[in-house]
């Protein structure tokens, strides 16, 4: 006779215990994975907002201060500035992690972990090895599926691979949103080595065109790693069947091809250039994606309430 446990912190269980889909849980575990936490999106979007204004104050400063910046003060620059969503993010989960304390060096690891997958196989594979610049720009069909199948599958299955293969286990991992929480984080630290990367292969950048980039960069990756974590957290807390996961990796690849898509669409028209078309674009993606998210969550919670 098999014993039964709790799915997060493996007490045994007696006849009776709740379940979830195919997950049986202690009362404690029941009510977390169960319980909203409203203000974890009000600081989300307060985070978009606060990132919007980073852009502007940036633009300001260059705009009527015009430092004089070059050569290895500009690089500094650049990667200073490639930091700044990160840090403005993690003050943002701070706040809201004195009201739902978060073991923070795990938040933290992923994030670490998310830019050294990009930096160590993700930046390497899209551009030696797939060589993604010689060919994705030779007809808008190419842009596209090269964005959907080869950008999109890479960076997604990185972030996925964050969190399932070190946090999805763990007794930390113990609410439907902290999928969500750590997704982001494994997706903002993908999203700061692209911003280092960009910085220090181009030997510096314009403060005000490279920090409308780094935002978006920062909105874009965050937001779809956030998909990828709500996927993983439906398929820890109930079980799902065995095409659940490859299905939410599919959905965010093929969303950030096609945000790739309108972004470069947006910003290049002719010859001209304007990023700010792509913040606009980052920006709506990453509040509907917010929504999107906090809907489903609220659901899935009332759903599962209601069962009980």
């Amino acid at each position: 006779m098999s014993v039964r446990v709790c799915c997060v912190c493996q007490r045994p269980l007696e006849e009776g215990a709740r379940s979830i889909g195919r997950r049986l849980y202690c009362d404690e575990h029941y009510a977390k994975v169960t319980r909203g936490r409203g203000h974890l999106w009000q600081s989300g979007w307060a985070l978009v907002a606060a990132l919007v204004g980073f852009v502007l104050l940036v633009v300001g400063i260059d705009s009527f201060a015009q430092p004089t910046l070059e050569g290895r003060s500009l690089v500094v620059a650049g990667v200073v500035l490639s930091l700044v969503p990160a840090v403005l993010w993690l003050v943002f989960f701070y706040l809201q992690d004195r009201l739902e304390p978060e073991p923070k060096r795990y938040v933290a690891g992923i994030f670490v972990l998310g830019a050294l997958l990009a930096g160590a196989v993700g930046i390497p594979l899209v551009n030696d090895l797939f060589q993604v610049r010689e060919w994705l720009y030779e007809s808008p069909l190419v842009h596209l599926v090269g964005g959907i199948l080869v950008i999109g599958f890479i960076q997604e299955f990185l972030k996925y691979a964050a969190v399932r293969y070190t946090l999805f286990d763990s007794a930390e991992f113990d609410e439907r949103i902290d999928g969500i929480i750590y997704g982001t984080a494994a997706g903002l630290g993908y999203a700061t080595m692209l911003n280092i990367h960009y910085v220090v292969s181009n030997a510096g950048v314009d403060l005000s065109v490279g920090v409308i980039r780094m935002v978006i960069t920062s909105l874009a990756q965050a937001s779809f790693a956030g998909i990828v974590g709500y996927f993983l957290a439906q398929d820890k807390f109930e079980g799902k069947p065995v095409w659940w996961m490859p299905c939410g990796l599919a959905l965010a690849a093929v969303l950030n091809g096609l945000f790739i898509f309108v972004r470069d669409l947006a910003m290049v028209r002719g010859l001209e250039f304007n990023p700010w078309n792509g913040l606009i674009v980052a920006t709506l993606i990453a509040l509907i994606i917010l929504a999107a998210l906090f809907w489903l969550m609220r659901r899935a919670n009332q759903a599962t309430l209601a069962e009980a």
